[in-house]
């Protein structure tokens, strides 16, 4: 464990590693866990069908023909990681981690010391330029060929008044076309009360991620530029489900975290 590491104060990305069964995480994360399990039932749920989804759309973004990807905010690592999903049907994939977490940046070294075509960069993702400009980005990734920007259970950490929207962009006129957008986001849509109080107990935690949950109005903008494929911008478990691992009986658990993936094509098409 890195020597910076507070253990008296949550991190998300380890209660999301709570969540997802993992065991890279303390008693602190633990408790925001379960609290937000009771908070708003089914937490659990939501992030397994979250899960299943990175890896439907790795999948489908192989099927496009994409060889690279870069995956922004990549967490702890966990069962169904890009590059595992990927190298099972394209071993040539690179694949780039980003994550300002210290304990996740740590493990993802760890299991990737052996790997060449990946590598994990410690950066914030508000800072696309250090990331894009990186000696990581430079050796794993081509810029005249297209690539996968992954964004999953991410934006919901930004506040408005860093406007995910403007950094989005700037990440899409940095991709060449034919690059794809594949993200998911909390929304409040569903569940308003329990989704307030989750973040109001988040707020609370003393944690530095801080809930924004948007409509799903606000998180399709998120998109802008890009053409958004079918069947468009739902819930997670909704997004080309292929097994009862991928969608949930409970149509509100499926619709709690939305989810789209989308094309940027040239101007002219």
């Amino acid at each position: 464990m890195p020597d910076e590491v507070d253990t008296s104060v949550p991190s998300m990305a380890r209660a999301y590693d709570f969540l997802l069964g993992g065991a890279h995480n303390f008693d602190v994360d633990r408790i925001v866990a379960e609290q937000a399990e009771k908070l708003m039932p089914g937490a659990a749920k939501i992030a397994r069908l979250n899960r299943a989804f990175l890896g439907r759309a790795v999948r489908f973004l192989l099927d496009q023909g994409v060889r690279q990807f870069l995956d922004i905010g990549s967490g702890i690592p966990t069962v169904g990681n890009v590059h595992d999903v990927a190298h099972q049907i394209a071993p040539e994939a690179r694949v780039l981690y980003v994550d300002k977490d210290p304990i996740a940046v740590a493990h993802s070294e760890l299991m990737l010391t052996a790997i060449d075509n990946a590598e994990v960069l410690r950066a914030d993702m508000r800072d696309p330029d250090s990331i894009l400009g990186s000696s990581q980005a430079r050796r794993l990734l081509n810029f005249d060929e297209p690539i996968a920007l992954l964004m999953v259970m991410m934006l919901h950490w930004l506040p408005d008044s860093d406007d995910p929207w403007a950094l989005i962009a700037h990440y899409r006129d940095a991709l060449p076309d034919g690059s794809y957008l594949a993200l998911s986001h909390v929304t409040a849509d569903q569940r308003q009360d329990q989704i307030a109080d989750a973040t109001d107990m988040i707020r609370e935690s003393r944690s530095t991620d801080q809930l924004t949950p948007r409509t799903h109005d606000q998180i399709v903008r998120l998109f802008d530029g890009f053409t958004i494929v079918d069947p468009g911008v739902v819930g997670c478990g909704l997004w080309h489900p292929q097994g009862p691992g991928d969608i949930s009986d409970n149509p509100e658990i499926n619709a709690h975290v939305y989810a789209g993936v989308a094309e940027k094509k040239p101007a002219s098409a």
